[in-house]
């Protein structure tokens, strides 16, 4: 079980909202600029894009590399680049035990942001946090005319780890195939241009996301 399998769109599998290593089930606690891609290293700090944007900064122990290149499309970069966002949004939610953080809920809304809250509450509750190195990519996005738009992506997760807060343990596990997830979003242009997910569907093992 995956450590994002909490974003998941209906209420019937709630019960995967569990804190897990990456990659592995078991567990004992409750998981742009050019053509080439965007590598983000830490410690990371995604400065405002606009004056309403949060900012978001993240610990040097959490790198991202997102394999994510422009397409040339004014508004499938758009997409893109709030999808980034809205990923470390989440991580820095858990980072700071927060789970109404104003960053994530910038960028989530509705069904999405309710099980968001939901999954980072897991993390508080179980005093952890994530640590190390993740990986996203093959992104497919589009964008249709009445402003809503579809965004999936793969993530590795075969370098990222759950950590205990308390006891400042790192709980390492092996890769396998389901350190690849496959992450489905439905998104919408809101009032103030930014591309908000409303619904998220993720798949761990996904056989696409598989090197």
């Amino acid at each position: 079980m995956n450590r994002r399998t909490a974003f998941l769109a209906t209420l019937a599998v709630i019960t995967a909202l569990t804190i897990t290593a990456c990659g592995n089930d078991d567990t004992d606690a409750p998981a742009k600029g050019s053509d080439k891609a965007t590598r983000v290293e830490a410690p990371t700090s995604s400065a405002p894009a606009s004056d309403d944007r949060p900012e978001i900064e993240l610990p040097g122990d959490l790198s991202y590399t997102f394999d994510w290149p422009k397409t040339g499309d004014k508004e499938k970069d758009a997409v893109l680049a709030d999808g980034e966002q809205s990923i470390k949004a989440v991580d820095q939610a858990i980072v700071k035990q927060n789970a109404l953080d104003k960053a994530y809920l910038y960028y989530y809304e509705g069904e999405a942001a309710a099980m968001t809250q939901k999954f980072v509450q897991n993390y508080v509750d179980h005093k952890a946090a994530i640590t190390g190195s993740y990986r996203f990519y093959a992104p497919e996005v589009n964008v249709d005319q009445d402003g809503t738009a579809s965004l999936s992506y793969c993530e590795d997760q075969g370098k990222a780890f759950v950590k205990y807060l308390e006891t400042d343990k790192i709980k390492k596990t092996e890769v396998t195939a389901k350190s690849y997830v496959i992450y489905h979003t439905s998104l919408k242009k809101n009032d103030s241009g930014v591309w908000v997910i409303q619904k998220i569907v993720s798949e761990s093992g996904s056989a696409k996301c598989r090197p």
